[in-house]
């Protein structure tokens, strides 16, 4: 295994390495190792498996812009993916019980990408319920807005919406 990572290595990436971020090194020199003491084919998995949990935890974050409205609406403008890595990220961003009566969630810069991320939007709108606050939610796709359950008759239509898919099977 130690000839086929030397033939199929790619010398030249030594002096990128410095530019490099440290997670693809790390994924680069544990593949190389797995194959060397191991077998490529175990290697090519482990750096998939390396690489998607290093996707997950740089993308767990969902920011909000918050401001208020003339009317006293707050509003939260979103930004990021909404999926199982940043679904508590998101349920910790609202402030539900110091928030006025009305309150706007804005999608126009984030996307829902599974299932975990329409279960946590479903879970802040129960919240806001509970509280007898009213919620709108803006930008969300027709797919999102289909599979909503609770949070379903909260959303505007608009235009402008996204057509981008949920990765969700019916």
């Amino acid at each position: 295994m130690f000839m086929v990572s030397v033939g199929t290595f790619e010398w030249s990436s030594f002096s990128h390495l410095k530019h490099m971020p440290k997670s693809d090194v790390f994924v680069m020199v544990t593949v190389t190792l797995i194959t060397v003491f191991a077998d490529l084919a175990i290697a090519v998995i482990a750096g998939v498996i390396i690489s998607a949990l290093v996707f997950a935890w740089k993308h767990a974050r969902i920011f909000s812009k918050e401001h208020i409205e003339e009317d006293g609406t707050k509003v939260y403008e979103l930004e990021g993916p909404l999926f199982f890595g940043s679904a508590t990220t998101f349920s910790d961003t609202f402030d539900i019980q110091n928030d006025p009566q009305k309150v706007i969630m804005d999608f126009k810069n984030a996307r829902v990408m599974d299932f975990s991320g329409v279960e946590a939007i479903d879970n802040i709108v129960k919240k806001y319920e509970k509280e007898g606050k009213t919620l709108h939610l803006r930008h969300l796709s027709q797919d999102c807005k289909k599979i909503l359950t609770k949070a379903g008759p909260h959303c505007t239509y608009e235009e402008n919406d996204p057509t981008y898919k949920v990765a969700i099977d019916y």
